[in-house]
């Protein structure tokens, strides 16, 4: 999309904002605005003592240090070498406009919900997961159960991807925010991509919205029509939107588009939402406070706009079980590793192991899995060597 088209919408959301703040103040005489709630409920998670001791510990936590039984495990190993190579180059890409997507490029975004009081998911989700895990509580269990020993009324959907949907007893609940963290070339962005594509084949089709800040728009759609996902007819059709933005402009903006994006979403009626990453978007912020803050308030507005959402973020260049910065996964209802796993013989496989899901029981077990043309296939019966 062209730079134009880029200045005017974030001119336009400004010029709106602006107006919209103004009628308040003559109405009210009131300077105060939603974001003061915001910032109170953005500290208290992410306080200078008890916050940094919680993601400075991660490299050495119980949560990242297991790994399970992978250079133990025998196993017949009943497929050949898989490729680590997702197909993706590091290209950028011209902007693009939330103007632009599924609306005739003339919807108006006004204020954004209100939503659920801020910080009520994290509150209970920074030490419980940890405890539940220690204990067996949700989330927990053994990596063989039946379904009956699960049931639950919460709506759920299917990722899409063979294998490890039966890792997961009765799918991902509804409105869960997951993050897919993994190195280079593990497959992150092609999960997101074939997350979106099981939706759009679905009998009752979910409308799914990417947005991508490490590839251009022509990247994505050649990538998806080399694997035969018909991204094209589905864009045609008003049930999908690909959206390639730069990440300084996307940070330089987020005040804005953190504000919007609920609104872009109930706009377009989605049901699946990727971000491809979340790393580059925590990168310019080097202020360690403000990135905390910063990366808890978006999550907060994906989880206000009440769509499944995946994000994909890097590893730790030292533990493969924590992201690049340690913050994304305690802000998530999921958190799904893609690694590598080398053998004594030097021999390398992809693996995949599922950390945390809320509300949902699922298997423990690290899985091989390999990148085909076809997307992504875990192999749940087999061992990684």
């Amino acid at each position: 999309m062209s730079d134009d088209a880029d200045d005017d919408w974030f001119e336009g959301a400004l010029d709106d904002e602006e107006s919209a703040a103004s009628t308040a103040a003559d109405d009210d005489g009131s300077g105060a605005t939603g974001d003061d709630a915001l910032d109170d409920s953005a500290e208290e998670p992410f306080g200078d003592s008890e916050a940094d001791a919680q993601f400075d510990e991660s490299d050495d936590s119980g949560a990242f240090g297991g790994e399970s039984g992978v250079a133990d495990s025998d196993g017949t190993g009943a497929f050949g070498d898989s490729s680590g190579n997702d197909g993706f180059g590091d290209t950028g890409g011209d902007t693009s406009a939330f103007g632009d997507v599924g609306t005739d490029g003339d919807s108006a975004f006004g204020d954004s919900g209100s939503g659920d009081a801020l910080g009520s998911d994290t509150d209970d989700g920074l030490f419980d997961d940890d405890f539940a895990n220690a204990m067996g509580g949700v989330g927990g269990g053994d990596a063989d159960f039946e379904d009956e020993d699960f049931e639950s009324n919460i709506p759920r959907l299917d990722l899409g991807i063979e294998g490890l949907d039966n890792m997961v007893q009765g799918g991902i609940p509804l409105r869960h925010l997951i993050v897919i963290v993994g190195g280079a070339g593990t497959g992150k962005t092609t999960f997101g991509l074939q997350f979106l594509q099981h939706g759009l084949e679905k009998e009752d089709t979910d409308r799914g919205v990417f947005i991508t800040l490490e590839q251009t728009y022509e990247d994505i759609m050649a990538t998806a029509e080399e694997r035969g996902w018909e991204f094209e007819r589905h864009e045609e059709e008003g049930n999908l939107a690909v959206i390639d933005l730069d990440p300084v402009e996307m940070a330089n903006s987020l005040d804005n588009i953190r504000g919007e994006l609920p609104d872009l979403i109930e706009d377009f009626d989605a049901d699946r939402f990727v971000l491809d990453s979340v790393s580059l978007l925590e990168m310019m912020y080097e202020d360690v406070s403000r990135r905390r803050t910063e990366v808890f308030d978006f999550t907060q507005s994906l989880k206000e706009a009440g769509v499944t959402t995946v994000l994909t973020s890097e590893a730790n260049e030292n533990n493969p079980y924590a992201s690049r910065h340690g913050i994304i996964e305690y802000l998530t209802d999921a958190v799904f590793l893609l690694r590598y796993v080398r053998s004594e013989t030097q021999e390398t496989r992809l693996a995949v192991e599922i950390q945390k899901i809320r509300n949902a029981n699922h298997s423990r077990e690290t899985k091989p899995y390999e990148i085909t043309m076809d997307g992504i296939s875990v192999y749940e019966q087999a061992n990684i060597f």
